[in-house]
């Protein structure tokens, strides 16, 4: 699976654009808003969008989903169910950030935990991994070794708790349970921030380093 990450918005949220090498088909990533930036960058690498997909419901993640899902005809899928208002509380996000107004999502597919997305030759593993938002979702391909971990983890750390419905134990565990057991050579997309590796985070994240399983 092939990659570019879009930058966008004041938060420098990581938008990524992926496809399939043979197929030249793609999906976006969490587009969270400068739609006309992400059409660029679409439109320049000369696949074919098929899917936006979406970690959960934050402002800074879903604010152009709306908008690119209807000017290239492709579905929104994504998040699961549990973070529906979040995408009907958008409005609501849009004021409290200062930004223009994003009306209420309903993505076209909602997805749990054992899902399968194609891209292409692509199979990409969805991971419910709550903590977050209660209905955060990952993706993960296994053959690159690559995962797109929305605001779950970053580097040298890992997603708020302090939202509503947030829970930073829940949280932890996901990390720990679903995420670290995949590898330490799995590479990671992080909402926000460079990119690293599980094997590094479980050795360096301090939010990590206490009461560590053993699997």
């Amino acid at each position: 699976m092939n990659y570019r990450i879009i930058p966008v918005t004041a938060f420098s949220q990581n938008c990524s654009l992926i496809w399939c090498e043979q197929t030249r088909l793609a999906a976006l990533v969490d587009p969270g808003g400068d739609a006309e930036k992400i059409k660029q960058e679409v439109d320049a690498s000369g696949v074919t969008l098929m899917q936006i997909l979406l970690t959960h419901g934050h402002l800074d993640h879903v604010g152009a989903a709306s908008e690119l899902a209807q000017h290239y005809g492709a579905p929104v899928i994504g998040p699961e169910k549990e973070d529906e208002f979040w995408l009907q509380g958008l409005p609501a996000q849009s004021r409290m950030f200062g930004l223009d107004e994003c009306q209420p999502l309903t993505p076209d597919r909602w997805l749990n935990e054992g899902d399968r997305v194609s891209v292409g030759n692509v199979t990409l593993q969805v991971l419910h991994c709550p903590g977050h938002t209660p209905g955060h979702v990952v993706f993960f391909d296994e053959q690159s070794q690559l995962l797109i971990s929305g605001d779950v983890i970053f580097k040298g750390g890992v997603g708020r708790s302090d939202f509503p419905r947030g829970d930073h134990h829940q949280l932890i565990d996901a990390i720990k349970r679903k995420l670290l057991p995949l590898g330490d050579d799995v590479t990671f997309i992080p909402g926000h921030g460079p990119l690293s590796t599980l094997g590094y985070e479980r050795l360096h994240n301090p939010f990590l380093q206490d009461e560590m399983p053993v699997w």
